[in-house]
């Protein structure tokens, strides 16, 4: 009997224990356990779970109780299938969000095999994830890969493999740190203290338990805790799906939180490397959209900034933000005027009535900014494409020139920006430059010496001190320059004519540069275009780089490129290997882009033209001198150098030889209206009968009526009296015209002739070799704007066209601001000997 009850009595604990290990949590556990056995973090499997172990080993957790289902090949792909490191340039651009932030093969293979037990998912990107990050040490903000400044330490003497991967930052936030009113408009992303991975996934478990019954604020509590994980380390509690299910209670709770909970949360984000593009922002987004009106200035200005660190676009908030701040910039503190300026800047557009509120403020707080807030604002200014007024700028450029010493090198940079986009030029601080920039020129990075080098080339400032000092580096930092860089420092220096000492190894470097860059010419086809113009000015011309531009691919590339005009800089390319380099043989423009560009060019220099009144009056004057509108014509010499000039024609004895057959630009002026009441000389080549046999190729032809009323109809054009135009009305009544004038539009429709490419160029300058007794002057009225700033030193530009108009035989008649403009008020009589002297002293 005592036999059979204990077997009773086994049998009954037999059955409890079976129906103990069937409650539904128990079995969920025991199953994945099951599963993902192999997956558990003590399992000496694969190398990469040996690296996890060294970071779990903690006596008093019991691991056979506490699995966690870590896959490592979410994270940790084999080499042969890593995708390629992006840079610190490309990881974060926003216009590429849709590739990067992609779900992750390895977690959708971990969450398959869980059977479906496994509801709660993040979906987070392996590059933003990794242990090795590329962003550990360096500041997060990237808002374009075109804005970032590199700071280059190494020589060109130094390992080539160092150059190449050495990459680093300024900080474009340094303003930040100088204030301690900053630390509530902003977010800092240095951990005070840190927490292991194990208490990390204590705090996971107990989401696991408690499910439902969290409030908000375990749930922002366990969120600020697990930012503080070391960042090697996120990895594993991000691929936890209880991370998964605590997103998924905050987002379920969203309308349960403080503002000040979700501001907590939104910085635990960025504390984890959380995703931009996570649908859980979305919810957030939403939400602090409604909150806007009840927060705080420093709280809406210190969410934006939450945001712009995430790398996440958020137009809607910022426009409510920018609403709200609007009704209230008056009572904006120094901290909050910069911090916001930044916040504009980065999303590069604001209202213009906020942001000339935001200039008045500038003018209150002008005395108390620091010399790195000086820079924050220019730069804020400048990237949303706001020009300060010039009483403004220079206010800020008089305190820059005071604090240049304790400025920064970025600062210096975002001053000289804001200074080229204001057209403003300020002596006192470029010559502060001057002194600054050759003792800081080795350590300034590439990408802030072009900025230097192209504000002071837009403002036409020419610094050699700067410009040799930078020059001297270019060698040494060339393996860090994009094609921007080294297209605009070869602008900079080739506009404004400056040979460095070192010009042939400068130019040569950064000519191979950019064949280095090629590639990138898909993307930006303007920098192509910009660096062949600069050594076109210097006179280099690089065949290979010329072929590329004018292919018919690049052609069609550059042409589709909405938002600028390229058509003129490719057409002013051909134009100048067409003068300048004969023996190019590549591909060239289309006749009817040409064409296009050409007629363009025509129109936007007309209605130049009519508002320039030095070139009218030296026109009338000069056609005073000579007797007629008929022996100076105003026109494109040179249609690809986008300019006019005064042609003139002389024979070998100094006579003027009439050769315009067009309307006078100036026929209609004030100034000319005495010259209109004489009668005008013919002009063009008299049409005989036996001229006329030789044209058409037969002899002793009569004229025909029709041929007559064409030749009468262009002698109406040409002249302008009233008397001529009676003499003209009498002769159509004449059958047969014993004599006429043939003009060049007559002789092309008698001769049949058709368009060519060599017809861009003017007709004057297609052959010299029917013209060889003709000596041609080429009359240029130069303006301050054509030279450097307070020298007579001429542009890049200018003295290209110089030297391609002396190519097609021109002699170059200058009449300079400085002679010509203090003439203009004085007496006709002065003008004229002025221009008589000018044009007969260049004949002899």
């Amino acid at each position: 009997m005592t036999v059979a009850l204990e077997r009773l009595c086994g049998r009954f604990h037999h059955v409890s224990m079976r129906m103990i290990a069937t409650t539904p949590w128990r079995a969920a556990r025991d199953k994945k356990i099951n599963n993902f056995s192999s997956r558990k973090i003590y399992h000496d499997d694969t190398k990469n779970n040996n690296k996890v172990n060294g970071l779990c080993k903690n006596e008093d957790i019991d691991f056979l109780e506490y699995t966690v289902f870590f896959n490592p090949s979410a994270y940790y792909m084999p080499k042969k299938r890593d995708p390629p490191v992006q840079s610190h340039e490309n990881e974060y651009d926003i216009e590429d969000t849709s590739a990067r932030f992609s779900f992750n093969p390895g977690l959708k293979q971990l969450q398959q095999q869980s059977h479906t037990k496994n509801t709660y998912t993040v979906s987070c990107s392996r590059s933003l994830s990794s242990v090795k990050s590329n962003f550990v040490d360096e500041p997060y903000d990237m808002p374009d890969k075109n804005k970032v400044y590199k700071c280059e330490h190494k020589r060109k003497d130094d390992n080539a493999d160092e150059i190449n991967t050495y990459d680093t930052k300024e900080d474009p936030r340094a303003f930040q740190k100088l204030r301690e009113e900053y630390k509530s408009l902003c977010y800092s992303r240095i951990k005070t203290c840190s927490i292991s991975v194990q208490e990390g996934f204590l705090i996971l478990q107990k989401v696991a338990i408690m499910k439902g019954n969290l409030d908000t604020t375990m749930i922002t509590e366990m969120f600020e805790k697990l930012s503080l994980v070391s960042s090697e380390q996120l990895v594993l509690i991000k691929s936890d799906t209880r991370f998964a299910m605590l997103c998924r209670y905050a987002v379920e709770n969203i309308r349960l939180f403080t503002s000040l909970q979700l501001i907590n949360i939104l910085q635990a984000l960025l504390g984890v490397s959380f995703p931009p593009t996570h649908s859980m922002l979305n919810v957030f987004d939403t939400e602090l959209c409604k909150r806007v009106w009840d927060l705080c200035t420093d709280e809406i200005v210190l969410v934006a900034d939450l945001w712009r660190y995430l790398g996440r676009p958020v137009q809607q908030y910022l426009d409510l933000v920018y609403c709200r701040v609007g009704l209230q910039w008056r009572e904006l503190n120094l901290p909050q005027l910069v911090q916001l300026v930044y916040i504009i800047g980065e999303s590069r557009r604001a209202p213009q009535p906020l942001m000339q509120n935001l200039e008045i403020i500038i003018l209150k707080f002008i005395d108390e900014l620091n010399p790195e807030e000086l820079g924050s604002l220019c730069l804020g200014f400048f990237k949303s494409k706001y020009g300060l007024s010039e009483q403004t700028m220079h206010r800020i450029a008089d305190r820059a020139q005071t604090e240049i010493k304790k400025m920064s090198s970025y600062a210096i940079v975002n001053v000289m920006k804001m200074l080229r986009f204001s057209h403003m030029d300020h002596l006192g601080f470029l010559r502060s430059v001057g002194e600054v920039v050759p003792e800081r020129a080795t350590t300034l990075a590439v990408q802030g010496m072009m900025h230097i080098v192209l504000s002071c080339a837009s403002l036409h400032y020419l610094d050699e001190r700067i410009f040799e000092s930078i020059a001297a580096e270019i060698p040494f930092k060339a393996a860090y320059c994009r094609s921007k860089d080294a297209a605009k420092l070869l602008w900079s220096f080739s506009s404004l004519c400056y040979q460095p000492s070192n010009a042939e190894v400068f130019f040569s470097t950064l000519t191979q540069s950019m064949r280095d860059k090629v590639s990138e010419f898909n993307k930006y086809p303007e920098h192509l275009l910009t660096g062949l113009l600069a050594l076109a000015f210097s006179g280099h011309f690089p065949i290979d780089l010329i072929s590329i531009a004018l292919s018919a691919d690049f052609v069609k590339l550059a042409s589709e490129a909405s938002h600028m005009e390229l058509k003129k800089d490719l057409f002013t390319i051909d134009g100048t290997v067409e003068v300048e380099v004969p023996e190019y043989s590549g591909p060239r423009l289309p006749w009817n882009l040409c064409s296009q560009v050409k007629e363009m060019l025509r129109e936007s220099v007309s209605k130049d033209i009519c508002h320039k009144p030095e070139v009218l009056q030296a026109e009338s004057l000069i056609q005073i001198m000579l007797g007629g509108p008929q022996y100076v014509k105003n026109h494109m010499i040179l249609p690809h150098m986008r300019s006019s000039d005064l042609e003139i024609h002389f024979d070998t004895s100094g006579s003027a030889l009439a050769f315009n057959v067009t309307p006078s630009t100036s026929s209609c002026h004030e100034i000319d209206q005495r010259k209109n009441s004489k009668v005008l000389k013919m002009s063009g080549v008299h049409l005989t009968e036996n001229l006329m046999s030789q044209l058409v190729g037969v002899k002793d032809c009569k004229i025909k009526d029709s041929t007559v009323a064409a030749v009468e109809h262009g002698l109406k054009k040409v002249n302008c009296d009233s008397s001529e135009n009676a003499t003209a009305s009498s002769v159509e009544k004449k059958k047969h015209l014993q004599e006429s004038v043939l003009t060049d539009g007559l002789l092309d429709s008698l001769l049949g002739s058709h368009n060519s490419k060599s017809a861009l160029l003017s007709p004057s300058v297609q052959s010299d070799s029917s013209n060889s007794g003709i000596q041609k002057l080429a009359v240029q009225v130069t303006n301050r704007n054509q030279f450097c700033y307070n020298s007579r030193n001429l542009l890049g530009f200018h003295t290209m066209k110089r030297r391609q108009l002396i190519r097609t035989g021109y002699t170059i008649v200058e009449l300079p601001f400085w002679e010509w403009f203090p003439l203009l008020k004085r007496t006709r009589s002065e003008k004229l000997a002025y221009l008589h002297s000018k044009i007969y002293g260049a004949l002899e």
